[in-house]
């Protein structure tokens, strides 16, 4: 159990190898998936493990939440490692992520300026503090509008845990199936959550080059 649901991560495909060089490795993590392990035997299964059967070397440089699908790059060697986590430590990466969010935006695009910290009581639920939380910082822009729903284009400034979910909910547009931030017709209106890490770009390791990943909508 993760919370109030059962942990039951999606195999098929088991690993969705995006690329694959000396240096790095890119996947395409479906949701439902861990990135690491949980602390409990039975969320041993996890995107990590399943990258190091094929690829011993490889190591996490980030992480995706569990229900967020989409890119995420491993490293290959030791170097490998140190020079993207300092890519990712000075923002020197860009990423994008889609999400299908609550009711009809009314404007095109905007930015997210609101600070969290941890919901101790409920976590992992973040919360927006301005006396304690950390500076976030999201940009949006509505791609198109349902009847029911808002697709965004949503680009992070910062890289905070729950970061897009809790901002989108703060504008009164939760995440499509969202189970620790959307309630009722927001939760129900889809089987998972409506987020997904559509490209990452970043410095290659080996000569920096800027390269970008990217990894179909899955919904």
């Amino acid at each position: 159990m993760i919370g109030n649901f059962v942990y039951a991560p999606p195999t098929d495909p088991y690993l969705d190898v995006v690329h694959n060089d000396d240096d790095i490795l890119v996947l395409n993590k479906p949701s439902g998936l861990l990135t690491v392990p949980g602390k409990a035997a039975e969320h041993s299964d996890c995107l990590e493990k399943r990258a190091q059967e094929k690829f011993p070397s490889a190591t996490i440089v980030h992480r995706l939440d569990m229900d967020t699908s989409g890119i995420i790059i491993m490293a290959m060697h030791r170097s490998a490692h140190r020079h993207l986590g300092l890519q990712f430590e000075r923002r020197h990466t860009a990423k994008t992520y889609i999400a299908d969010v609550f009711g009809c935006m009314q404007d095109d695009q905007g930015t997210v300026d609101l600070p969290l910290r941890c919901d101790w009581p409920n976590r992992p639920r973040q919360m927006v503090d301005h006396e304690e939380g950390r500076s976030a910082q999201t940009g949006w822009q509505a791609l198109e509008r349902f009847e029911n729903h808002t697709r965004v284009e949503l680009t992070p400034i910062t890289g905070r845990t729950h970061q897009l979910r809790v901002h989108m909910l703060e504008l009164g547009h939760p995440i499509l199936g969202d189970r620790f931030y959307a309630t009722g017709d927001a939760l129900d209106a889809a089987d998972r959550l409506r987020l997904h890490a559509k490209s990452l770009t970043l410095h290659h390791p080996t000569g920096g080059k800027r390269v970008t990943f990217n990894a179909a909508l899955p919904f």
